[in-house]
């Protein structure tokens, strides 16, 4: 382990507490790179997550993406909780924390919108960053790809009937444009550029593939990837700056439950997992993807059905803000558990 992966939960506190003072130093500056965005997809914050997605990707076999089937326990498990189970846990708990227990605290309209921002987060499973969880846990790069493939095509069909069910609204407009973008820039464009950099690093010897060739030049590149996680920290809160500080309560009350809702999926996945004997490599990365979130989706679809500066979009932020530092606490844990699948 290098310097910076040694001590990367202190250089992402750094890159937060870094994030919020230049956004309230230079919030023009932040204001102009979060305008450049296409469907609700920032392109400098596409590139970054991309710049992480990379190297993940170069280590994809496409040979071995057959036997995938073989192991169909951890995609089994991925789906359950995606669709049976996470939609409806994140609903449940926003309207206890919401109609139960900060109701004293917050206006009925208010609670409302942060439920559906919650319940939006909830019904849309991550794309892109868990690719990032995956290589971090050192997880099967072929069954991760075809998890989130799968969920991908899932999603388009699911995403808008479950939210109609759990939001109680009947005309939901999914925003196809920031589905197709998000896919084709987080999944499509990098997995052709790992595909095409393995089969130019890929030379054979005596009949054998050169994987030593290959795993040289992914881990020249983690540096770079860890730079790439950062710099989407500190564009993420330097983005909501003013809003950390101009609503901190708003933001703490929302976090609470998505912080439950995060690791309590991570939980019942984990468990799962190591009931199924999944080995470790499929185990971390199917409760990841469980975990994570598709925060572009989730965004676009709140400020379409309830507006910019609605409760919804606000609690859809939140949940970017909550996921990077508590994944990596879960990404943290899924490496010290690793004895428990062995």
């Amino acid at each position: 382990m290098g310097l910076f992966e040694r001590y990367l939960s202190v250089w992402v506190g750094i890159s937060i507490v870094a994030g919020v003072i230049l956004g309230i130093l230079i919030p023009g500056t932040f204001a102009s790179v979060a305008g450049l965005e296409y469907a609700h997809v920032n392109i400098v914050v596409a590139v970054l997550i991309w710049l992480m997605v990379y190297p993940m990707m170069i280590q994809i076999d496409f040979s071995s993406i057959k036997d995938v089937g073989k192991k169909p326990k951890g995609l089994a498990l991925t789906l359950a909780i995606n669709w049976l189970i996470k939609p409806f846990t994140m609903a449940a708990l926003g309207w206890l924390f919401f109609k139960g227990f900060f109701a004293d605290w917050v206006d009925p309209q208010s609670a409302n919108e942060y439920i559906a921002g919650m319940i939006l987060l909830g019904v849309a499973p991550c794309t892109a960053m868990v690719f990032v969880w995956s290589q971090m846990t050192k997880g099967d790069a072929n069954y991760t790809l075809v998890q989130v493939s799968i969920n991908d095509i899932i999603m388009i069909f699911a995403f808008a009937p479950i939210t109609a069910l759990l939001l109680g609204v009947s005309d939901i407009q999914v925003p196809w444009n920031t589905l197709l973008i998000s896919v084709v820039l987080y999944v499509l464009l990098p997995l052709v550029a790992g595909a095409l950099t393995r089969s130019l690093l890929d030379k054979k010897v005596d009949g054998h593939h050169d994987q030593q060739n290959i795993d040289s030049f992914v881990g020249k590149l983690k540096p770079w990837s860890i730079v790439g996680l950062l710099g989407t920290v500190v564009l993420l809160f330097g983005f909501q700056a003013q809003t950390i500080l101009d609503k901190p309560q708003a933001i703490l009350l929302i976090a609470i439950p998505l912080i439950i809702q995060t690791y309590g999926i991570f939980a019942i996945a984990y468990f799962i997992a190591k009931r199924l004997k999944l080995p470790h490599n499929v185990a971390g990365p199917a409760s990841m993807i469980g975990t994570s979130n598709f925060f572009e989706l989730a965004v676009a679809v709140a400020i379409s059905l309830f507006g910019l500066h609605s409760g919804a979009a606000l609690a859809t932020v939140v949940g970017v803000l909550v996921e990077v530092p508590v994944m990596l606490s879960l990404v943290y844990f899924v490496n010290r558990t690793q004895h428990w699948f062995d």
